[in-house]
């Protein structure tokens, strides 16, 4: 079945799978200029799964075109199966792919779908073919804050697992620790919260002599899951920094 035939399919389960209502208050919540149908998150995996349940000898070359023809709608949900496309057949994925991970990442515009990309399909294949760190590497360093975002978050997966290059993704932070931009902040919170999951002690290391120049959005996320003692010598380094701040 040709990849353009297989994305209409999906379209058009999306497109009937959605609810005008949630369309209204999700393109209003995202602020998008994309078209929406409103069909949730579970459902438009649910039809991706199966359009390619019915496509069981779907290859590298259909599997990219697919995606780059649901990309091609301006429809929320159709880009949105798009990454799900790419993050259920990531095992297909060569190299040469961050070309268009990264092509999708500056034209999302949302962390809606920046952020499945960033963590769920650009890390898994930098965790495959290692030599792609570079490509990282220079995401951090990006005019972009969303390239910025995406590199912080292809290092997820495996620090949440207990695993994964912290180094990196530590370099990557202190680059990034007082940048003004939200979605900067909450991502380097994220990452810390979720490895603190498995290793605490490495967060708590790590932050606490840089609460008090870390942001607020950045140090609440991060000692979420922290002890209670370890968690309020983080905040206790980041109110004195604040103080400071105050006065000088």
């Amino acid at each position: 079945m040709a990849a353009d035939a297989i994305a209409g399919d999906i379209e058009a389960d999306l497109a009937a799978a959605g609810d005008p209502k949630r369309a209204e208050q999700e393109q209003r919540y995202l602020k998008s200029d994309l078209r929406h149908f409103g069909a949730s998150v579970p459902a438009t995996r649910k039809i991706v799964k199966a359009a390619l349940a019915a496509q069981p000898q779907l290859g590298h070359g259909e599997l990219v075109r697919t995606v780059e023809a649901l990309w091609a709608r301006p429809v929320h949900e159709c880009r949105a199966a798009a990454v799900e496309l790419l993050d259920l057949r990531a095992d297909l994925l060569v190299p040469e792919d961050i070309a268009l991970i990264e092509r999708m990442l500056r034209e999302s515009r949302t962390w809606a779908l920046v952020d499945g990309l960033a963590a769920s399909v650009a890390g898994p294949l930098v965790e495959r073919f290692p030599e792609l760190a570079a490509t990282l590497d220079a995401w951090a360093v990006d005019a972009d804050f969303w390239i910025r975002r995406s590199a912080l978050l292809a290092l997820l997966l495996p620090l949440r697992a207990g695993g994964g290059d912290f180094h990196r993704f530590g370099r990557y932070a202190d680059e990034m620790l007082g940048e003004p931009e939200f979605f900067i902040r909450k991502a380097i919170g994220w990452v810390l919260r979720d490895t603190s999951r498995r290793r605490p002690d490495l967060v708590f290391g790590w932050l606490l002599p840089r609460a008090a120049t870390a942001s607020g959005v950045t140090v609440r996320e991060a000692v979420k899951r922290l002890a209670p003692e370890q968690r309020e010598a983080i905040l206790a380094a980041y109110r004195e920094g604040r103080a400071r701040k105050a006065t000088a």
